[in-house]
């Protein structure tokens, strides 16, 4: 069978070569030949998200490939249940499954199937709203200590950098 592989990481710091092995070798194992592996390297909240996903359909349309692995359903997105379980019926209607390596019900047939993949969009975007709150929280925590945010001023600003510079020489 022909597959894809898709990966997905949040920020531009980390990197999707530790889902796309694992996912290589799973596919090796179930004899599985991979024909293309989509790499998103940037966060699912960002509004110009997702252009490999959506390269990736318009493979899927062209029936490029039977199914698309995924490390997990929350690498696929994390807008909710009603965003994974859509995306899976767009690519459950162009005859592409999607198995996940780290739920092994997605490979089920029935109805139960499509309750757990709504069940785990919830909790993915859940999670990830979670997240926000504490990194918020911590952040609030560290301005109320007096600390500063960010990079400290003229870090970035080349001109005032050479214009300090110049006036320093005299």
């Amino acid at each position: 069978m022909k597959v894809c592989i898709y990966s997905r990481v949040s920020t531009g710091q980390q990197d999707t070569t530790n889902q796309s092995v694992v996912l290589s070798e799973w596919a090796k194992q179930r004899g599985f030949e991979v024909v293309k592996v989509y790499a998103e390297e940037e966060s699912a909240w960002k509004s110009d998200h997702q252009r490999v996903l959506a390269s990736l359909i318009a493979d899927t349309r062209q029936r490029r490939f039977q199914a698309v692995l995924v490390w997990a359903l929350d690498r696929l997105s994390r807008e909710g249940a009603l965003a994974i379980l859509n995306l899976v019926n767009k690519l459950s209607s162009c005859g592409v499954k999607v198995p996940s390596c780290q739920e092994s019900w997605t490979e089920a047939p029935g109805e139960l199937t499509e309750l757990l993949y709504a069940l785990t969009g919830w909790v993915a975007r859940m999670e990830s709203q979670r997240r926000s709150e504490r990194t918020r929280a911590g952040l609030a925590r560290v301005k109320a200590q007096g600390k500063r945010l960010g990079r400290p001023p003229g870090s970035k600003d080349k001109r005032k950098r050479r214009r300090r510079q110049r006036f320093t020489a005299l």
